[in-house]
């Protein structure tokens, strides 16, 4: 897993530790250890999505979700690559870092690696399991595979794009409900994602 670079690889290990009282950074000793990859993934074997992120207590409540479908836009940037790797770049300069890091994972799927790293659970942020919940999904529908992630951000690549406005729009909400931050403020309306959707083979998600 690509996870950027030595600014990200702490964001990454601060998130990880904590809530850990055995680890540096993290709670005071006698504190309930969080729970492991195996119960993580468990519990995500429950739930369904993108329906049950409202179980979250820290979900946006639908009635707070007001981005606009608008219209579908007449011309669609990005082409076949999309936003790409950022989590490999610099956002300021959009230049390759010189280094980055990659963690090797013991994950039988890409979808899993939230739970090893105890991803989420902040602001709008989900918590891991609704993460590999709703990853474990696309993937099942569009072979979406989770390439690189940093400590507000996940890169993902897809395989196969939704063929028609009718399902670009249906995923289109659905990354909405998972991640508002991709339309409040990335591109403004339903519409606009949706018509990304149908063209691009990288998705881009962002939590502040």
């Amino acid at each position: 897993m690509i996870v950027g670079n030595d600014e990200d690889l702490r964001a990454i290990a601060d998130q990880f530790s904590i809530d850990d009282p055995t680890l540096p950074g993290g709670p005071a000793p006698g504190t309930p250890p969080p729970p492991s990859p195996a119960e993580i993934l468990k519990t995500a074997e429950g739930l369904h999505m993108p329906q049950d992120l409202s179980k979250w207590s820290g979900a946006v409540a639908e009635e707070d979700l007001r981005a606009p479908e608008s219209v579908w836009p007449a011309n669609v940037s990005g082409g076949d690559d999309g936003t790409g790797l950022t989590v490999a770049t610099d956002v300021l300069t959009n230049k390759p870092y010189e280094r980055v890091h990659i963690l090797l994972i013991p994950a039988r799927h890409g979808w899993e690696v939230p739970a090893y790293l105890r991803y989420g659970n902040w602001n709008a942020c989900p918590p891991a399991e609704y993460h590999v919940a709703m990853l474990r999904d696309w993937h099942a529908r569009y072979g979406a595979e989770l390439v690189g992630l940093n400590g507000d951000t996940m890169n993902v690549q897809v395989a196969r794009q939704p063929r028609d406005r009718a399902a670009a729009l249906a995923l289109a909400r659905e990354q909405y409900r998972y991640c508002p931050d991709v339309i409040e403020q990335g591109v403004e309306s339903v519409s606009a994602l949706a018509a990304g959707l149908m063209h691009e083979k990288w998705w881009f998600f962002w939590w502040d």
